[in-house]
Protein backbone atom coordinates (compact mmCIF):
# COMPACT_ATOMS: atom_id res chain seq x y z
CA UNK A 1 0.00 0.00 0.00
CA UNK A 2 1.00 3.38 -1.15
CA UNK A 3 1.54 5.96 1.90
CA UNK A 4 -0.96 8.52 0.64
CA UNK A 5 -3.22 5.43 0.07
CA UNK A 6 -2.93 4.31 3.56
CA UNK A 7 -2.92 8.15 4.91
CA UNK A 8 -6.49 7.87 3.53
CA UNK A 9 -8.24 4.86 3.79
CA UNK A 10 -6.85 4.54 7.67
CA UNK A 11 -10.22 4.35 9.75
CA UNK A 12 -11.12 3.34 13.23
CA UNK A 13 -11.88 -0.05 13.39
CA UNK A 14 -13.51 -1.25 16.41
CA UNK A 15 -15.33 -4.40 15.99
CA UNK A 16 -12.30 -7.04 14.98
CA UNK A 17 -12.68 -11.25 14.01
CA UNK A 18 -11.46 -13.86 16.38
CA UNK A 19 -8.61 -14.36 14.05
CA UNK A 20 -4.78 -14.40 15.77
CA UNK A 21 -2.76 -11.47 14.91
CA UNK A 22 1.14 -12.64 14.21
CA UNK A 23 3.56 -11.10 16.34
CA UNK A 24 5.52 -10.15 13.26
CA UNK A 25 2.66 -7.66 12.72
CA UNK A 26 3.01 -6.18 16.28
CA UNK A 27 6.72 -5.90 15.60
CA UNK A 28 6.41 -4.05 12.71
CA UNK A 29 4.49 -1.54 13.83
CA UNK A 30 5.62 -0.67 17.16
CA UNK A 31 9.49 -0.81 14.92
CA UNK A 32 6.89 2.31 12.94
CA UNK A 33 6.02 3.76 16.44
CA UNK A 34 9.31 4.08 17.46
CA UNK A 35 10.30 5.49 14.35
CA UNK A 36 7.76 8.54 14.43
CA UNK A 37 9.74 12.12 15.13
CA UNK A 38 10.03 13.49 18.56
CA UNK A 39 10.91 17.23 20.06
CA UNK A 40 14.96 16.92 20.03
CA UNK A 41 14.55 13.10 19.36
CA UNK A 42 14.46 12.30 22.49
CA UNK A 43 11.88 9.62 22.10
CA UNK A 44 10.20 9.96 25.60
CA UNK A 45 7.98 6.72 25.10
CA UNK A 46 7.23 3.14 25.99
CA UNK A 47 4.78 0.99 24.82
CA UNK A 48 2.94 -1.96 26.21
CA UNK A 49 1.88 -4.90 24.43
CA UNK A 50 -1.27 -6.45 25.73
CA UNK A 51 -2.33 -9.34 24.37
CA UNK A 52 -3.87 -11.50 28.34
CA UNK A 53 -7.57 -11.54 27.58
CA UNK A 54 -8.38 -11.01 31.40
CA UNK A 55 -6.90 -8.03 30.99
CA UNK A 56 -8.07 -6.94 27.71
CA UNK A 57 -11.44 -7.42 28.87
CA UNK A 58 -11.01 -5.93 32.12
CA UNK A 59 -9.75 -2.23 30.45
CA UNK A 60 -14.09 -1.56 29.35
CA UNK A 61 -14.39 -1.44 33.03
CA UNK A 62 -13.10 1.27 33.78
CA UNK A 63 -12.86 3.35 30.29
CA UNK A 64 -16.14 4.39 29.12
CA UNK A 65 -15.13 4.16 25.26
CA UNK A 66 -13.20 1.12 24.98
CA UNK A 67 -15.91 -1.81 24.62
CA UNK A 68 -13.82 -2.94 21.72
CA UNK A 69 -10.80 -4.51 23.80
CA UNK A 70 -13.33 -7.06 24.76
CA UNK A 71 -12.59 -8.63 20.80
CA UNK A 72 -9.23 -7.16 20.08
CA UNK A 73 -6.77 -9.89 19.84
CA UNK A 74 -4.43 -7.21 21.06
CA UNK A 75 -3.80 -3.64 22.57
CA UNK A 76 -1.10 -1.26 22.62
CA UNK A 77 -0.91 1.08 25.56
CA UNK A 78 1.66 4.36 24.52
CA UNK A 79 3.20 6.00 27.59
CA UNK A 80 5.93 8.48 27.94
CA UNK A 81 8.51 9.05 30.38
CA UNK A 82 8.88 12.64 30.92
CA UNK A 83 12.03 12.62 32.56
CA UNK A 84 13.31 11.14 28.91
CA UNK A 85 12.79 14.45 27.14
CA UNK A 86 14.92 16.96 25.79
CA UNK A 87 12.31 19.50 25.50
CA UNK A 88 9.82 19.63 28.82
CA UNK A 89 6.25 19.51 27.70
CA UNK A 90 6.36 17.81 24.28
CA UNK A 91 5.91 14.65 25.21
CA UNK A 92 2.09 14.43 24.39
CA UNK A 93 2.83 15.35 21.10
CA UNK A 94 5.98 13.48 20.78
CA UNK A 95 3.30 10.39 21.88
CA UNK A 96 0.79 12.08 19.97
CA UNK A 97 3.17 11.16 16.68
CA UNK A 98 4.04 7.66 17.57
CA UNK A 99 0.56 6.54 17.85
CA UNK A 100 -0.42 7.87 14.66
CA UNK A 101 2.57 6.09 12.99
CA UNK A 102 1.22 2.72 15.24
CA UNK A 103 -2.21 2.88 13.86
CA UNK A 104 -0.80 3.21 9.87
CA UNK A 105 1.75 0.65 10.34
CA UNK A 106 -1.00 -1.67 11.10
CA UNK A 107 -3.23 -0.30 8.59
CA UNK A 108 -1.07 -0.83 5.76
CA UNK A 109 -0.58 -4.65 6.91
CA UNK A 110 -4.31 -5.18 6.80
CA UNK A 111 -4.94 -5.17 10.39
CA UNK A 112 -7.82 -2.56 12.23
CA UNK A 113 -7.36 -0.81 15.16
CA UNK A 114 -8.53 2.72 17.29
CA UNK A 115 -6.86 5.38 18.95
CA UNK A 116 -8.84 5.47 22.49
CA UNK A 117 -7.92 8.44 24.50
CA UNK A 118 -6.17 7.68 27.91
CA UNK A 119 -4.52 11.38 28.78
CA UNK A 120 -5.25 13.93 30.76
CA UNK A 121 -7.89 11.97 32.11
CA UNK A 122 -6.61 11.09 35.47
CA UNK A 123 -8.98 7.93 36.19
CA UNK A 124 -7.67 6.31 33.18
CA UNK A 125 -4.27 6.69 33.62
CA UNK A 126 -5.18 5.54 37.75
CA UNK A 127 -6.83 2.26 36.23
CA UNK A 128 -4.11 1.21 33.03
CA UNK A 129 -1.53 1.89 35.87
CA UNK A 130 -2.96 -0.40 38.30
CA UNK A 131 -3.87 -2.96 35.98
CA UNK A 132 -0.21 -2.98 34.02
CA UNK A 133 1.84 -1.78 36.92
CA UNK A 134 3.11 0.66 35.31
CA UNK A 135 5.30 3.64 37.43
CA UNK A 136 4.12 6.44 38.26
CA UNK A 137 7.07 8.07 36.18
CA UNK A 138 5.42 6.93 33.51
CA UNK A 139 1.88 8.51 31.82
CA UNK A 140 -0.49 6.44 29.95
CA UNK A 141 -1.01 8.48 26.62
CA UNK A 142 -3.05 6.17 24.26
CA UNK A 143 -5.06 2.81 24.16
CA UNK A 144 -4.92 0.94 20.86
CA UNK A 145 -6.87 -1.55 20.53
CA UNK A 146 -6.20 -4.20 17.70
CA UNK A 147 -6.88 -6.97 15.37
CA UNK A 148 -8.38 -8.22 12.08
CA UNK A 149 -10.75 -5.84 11.01
CA UNK A 150 -14.68 -7.21 11.10
CA UNK A 151 -16.23 -4.47 9.74
CA UNK A 152 -16.21 -2.17 6.20
CA UNK A 153 -14.07 0.94 6.13
CA UNK A 154 -13.36 3.25 3.36
CA UNK A 155 -11.87 6.21 1.94
CA UNK A 156 -13.66 9.17 3.56
CA UNK A 157 -12.84 12.67 1.89
CA UNK A 158 -12.65 14.83 4.79
CA UNK A 159 -10.97 17.94 3.04
CA UNK A 160 -12.29 21.70 3.50
CA UNK A 161 -10.26 24.30 1.56
CA UNK A 162 -12.28 26.58 3.63
CA UNK A 163 -9.91 25.14 5.71
CA UNK A 164 -6.68 26.54 4.68
CA UNK A 165 -5.48 30.04 4.35
CA UNK A 166 -2.30 31.11 2.29
CA UNK A 167 0.12 33.93 3.83
CA UNK A 168 -2.65 35.13 6.82
CA UNK A 169 -5.70 34.02 7.83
Amino acid sequence: MDALDCLMTRRSIRKFSAEAVAPEMIQAALEAAMAAPSAGNAQPWHFVLMTDRAKLDRVPDFHPHASMARQAQAAILVCAEPALEKYPGYWPIDCAAATQNLLLALHAQGLGAVWVGVYPEQSRMDNFRALLGIPEAVIPHSFVPLGHPDMAAGRVDRFRPERVHRDAW
